[in-house]
């Protein structure tokens, strides 16, 4: 069964708090979960943020229901049912919708409206946000922000598989060195050692260069699959270089084989395929920049203190 989404979580609440008992937001928000039956894999849901999934959608169910004047908030992060609150029980015992607020005298949905220019002349329309019900305010930024990234990841290894070899080599470097590797120095070294399986790159992994990471990188068309053989002759290249580890990176993906091999060897081995590959350089700012930046606030308790 689907897990609730947040508007289901308004007729929960207000039944929680329907004995007319001032409780805090997080009590509301669980004893509506039950309410709901949630089962324990709906709880072990986090949205990409880190908070629980229905914890979120509970909280903005009470965000909307005090929007419509259906609970207040007494005190800081407290909710008392108001009489609009009980009328919404008694119209929709077996739940609501955000459409069903709108019918409330006072209420306003949050959308983007026509805003006035100076003089009163009206500034034309402004397209409305386009609402899933499914999905609750934080979910829908997270969602579209999740998406334009998967498109950047997309478009990220297309240009890496694009460029040369040596392209690669430096840009998995300068994605080491992104990620806090580097030294004291910050820096990185990219070398051509004859060895088996060869050495593509080193790096410092601490601050004081006592401990070296080395570095493989093949660039590969996206269909192609590194298998065991390749990860051994890695690790044979370490050994030869007296290393205890290493980061093997492409930008294809690994065989099943070879991920096994990796995690049994006793030389540390760390695989990195195309897919992680570019979600690294998005996270780290590699490859990309920042196109536009979006604040997001909250009412800030204190300051009604």
């Amino acid at each position: 069964m689907a897990a609730p989404t947040w508007d289901q979580y308004m007729i929960p609440s207000l039944k929680v708090l329907n004995d007319g008992e001032v409780r805090r937001g997080r009590d509301v928000t669980s004893a509506a979960a039950e309410l709901l039956q949630l089962s324990d894999e709906d709880r072990a849901v986090l949205i990409p943020s880190g908070q629980e999934q229905w914890r979120n959608r509970g909280n903005w169910a009470l965000s909307y229901l005090s929007r419509a004047g259906a609970v207040e908030r007494p005190s800081r992060g407290n909710y008392l049912i108001t009489e609009t609150g009980r009328q919404l029980l008694r119209t929709y015992p077996s739940g609501m919708v955000e459409k069903d607020l709108r019918s409330i005298p006072g209420y306003e949905s949050p959308r983007l409206a026509q805003k006035p220019l100076a003089g009163g002349a009206a500034a034309g329309p402004v397209p409305t946000v386009e609402e899933r019900t499914d999905l609750d305010p934080d979910e829908q930024i997270e969602n579209g922000v999740a998406r334009i990234h998967a498109d950047v990841a997309d478009q990220l290894l297309a240009r890496v598989q694009a460029q040369d070899p040596e392209f690669f080599e430096k840009a998995v470097l300068d994605l080491l060195m992104a990620m806090g590797y580097g030294g004291a120095e910050g820096s990185a070294t990219r070398t051509q050692l004859s060895r088996d399986g060869g050495i593509d790159g080193i790096i410092d992994q601490d601050a004081l260069g006592l401990s070296r990471i080395y570095v493989q990188a093949k660039r590969y068309a996206s269909d192609n699959t590194v298998g065991r053989p390749a990860i051994q002759e890695f690790v044979g290249a370490l050994a030869g270089n007296a290393a205890s580890q290493g980061v093997f990176f492409t930008t294809s993906r690994f065989s099943a084989d070879a991920q096994r091999y990796a995690e049994q060897v006793a030389t540390r081995v760390v695989l990195i395929d195309g897919d992680k590959l570019s979600r690294l350089m998005i996270r780290y700012g590699v490859g990309v920049q920042v196109r536009r930046t979006v604040t997001i606030v909250d009412v800030d308790e204190d300051f009604f203190e």
